[in-house]
């Protein structure tokens, strides 16, 4: 397919929170550029969208972290680089250049005078995706690891029914999570055409195993429900309640992960997917078990 004829080609990727479960460090470092290895969070983001061909990618940031992602995603250390070629190790540099390499990345700040809630940065970035048939949001919260990231199952999905509204991804949990992830409920007679979404349900009352996490791919139309008069729990702005109102009158289609989602959105989850990333990664993950040992003095 030709760039002309492109039908998803902007992303937009939020980290604007103030991610008080990681203070302190967040109040220097964005919650996103905490590591996954020797990458920050965010560049998974960014690497998942280039998968998918998009060519264009807003950045949402808290002021303190603006720079920081301005930084990180332009900055070529030059003299780093000729400290490296003088030591004949310009290998080393090689991840920075894939850094710089990156699609087009825009850093933006939330608008101020938008309520709190997870919609607000999608409204904060809307007029960099006017004009658009069609634009990806990505919470910085849920890693998706896996040959294929969802931003390129979701352009599939799309490109493959031109007539829908949206896309959605799911992954299925267990019976025994289900009350602490927003569950999918289906249309009447349809196993891939939202209904709504369901806020952690209690066990037993699941409409499904499949939950929602943060990667849709929207047209225009979401943003005219992601508006002050439409702010709902907690007096919040959410991105589920926008969709939900799209899936009333039109088709958002609900795609399942072909890689593993896992959020990041607190310590102890984000431990668990460092350390999964590490163990399935790294050179040193086959020391990890050993290294537990040693620690628990086995």
């Amino acid at each position: 397919m030709s760039e002309m004829q492109k039908r998803v080609r902007k992303a937009i990727v939020t980290d604007a929170g103030f991610a008080s479960r990681y203070l302190p460090i967040t109040k220097t470092v964005p919650k996103g550029m905490l590591p996954l290895g020797n990458r920050p969070i965010m560049q998974f983001m960014v690497e998942e969208c280039a998968q998918a061909g998009i060519e264009e990618i807003i950045i949402v940031a808290t002021p303190e972290g603006k720079p920081v992602y301005e930084d990180y995603f332009n900055n070529g250390v030059n003299r780093i680089r000729k400290q490296l070629a003088a030591q004949g190790k310009e290998d080393r540099y090689e991840p920075v250049q894939h850094v710089l390499d990156f699609p087009k990345i825009v850093v933006i700040t939330q608008d101020e005078s938008l309520p709190y809630g997870n919609g607000s940065p999608v409204v904060s970035a809307a007029k960099f995706v006017e004009g658009e048939e069609a634009f990806v949001v990505i919470y910085s919260d849920d890693v998706v690891f896996g040959e294929q990231g969802d931003v390129k199952t979701m352009v599939d999905l799309y490109e493959e029914n031109p007539e829908v509204s949206g896309v959605i991804m799911s992954q299925e949990v267990s019976a025994e999570v289900v009350d602490k992830y927003g569950i999918i409920k289906f249309k009447k007679d349809s196993d891939t055409d939202l209904d709504y979404i369901v806020e952690k349900p209690d066990k037993g009352t699941e409409p499904s195993r499949l939950a929602s996490y943060g990667r849709y791919l929207l047209t225009p139309e979401v943003l005219s429900h992601l508006t002050n008069a439409n702010t709902g729990k907690d007096n919040e702005l959410w991105t589920v309640d926008a969709i939900t109102k799209v899936a009333k009158t039109g088709t958002v289609l609900v795609g399942k992960t072909k890689g593993e989602w896992m959020t990041t959105g607190d310590p102890e989850n984000y431990f668990k997917a460092h350390l999964k990333f590490v163990i399935d990664n790294e050179k040193y993950g086959s020391n990890v078990e050993e290294w537990i040992k040693e620690i628990k003095g086995e």
